[in-house]
């Protein structure tokens, strides 16, 4: 499987995929960690994948998406963006309406 085939797969078989630096558990940048808080304050159940464990998956990404920078979010298939895009939507509640609009459930905060 091609890292394409990898990425196009994680993306289109989860409601909700990060790609960050480090684990949800354990994020290693800030930029990723501002994002898991949003995605987990939100109450937002998504999958981490944590691209510091593979060079061609950080740059295989950065091709999909035609974006330079990690984190990125994906809601559904959809590039929804990185850290300064995902805490804007947030604070404007455009996130949590993204999330309700794609059928993703949220737990109540």
């Amino acid at each position: 499987m091609s890292i394409e085939q990898f990425i196009e797969n994680e993306v289109k078989s989860n409601d909700v995929v990060l790609f960050m630096k480090g684990t949800p558990q354990f994020p290693q940048c800030g930029f990723s960690g501002q994002v898991v808080q949003i995605l987990d304050h939100v109450g937002v159940p998504f999958k981490g994948l944590n691209v510091l464990e593979s060079a061609e998956l950080r740059d295989g990404i950065k091709v999909y998406s035609n974006w330079p920078t990690i984190p990125q979010l994906y809601v559904k298939g959809e590039f929804v963006g990185g850290c300064d895009i995902v805490r804007e939507m947030f604070q404007a509640g455009e996130l949590q309406q993204l999330f309700t609009e794609k059928g993703v459930v949220v737990a109540a905060s």
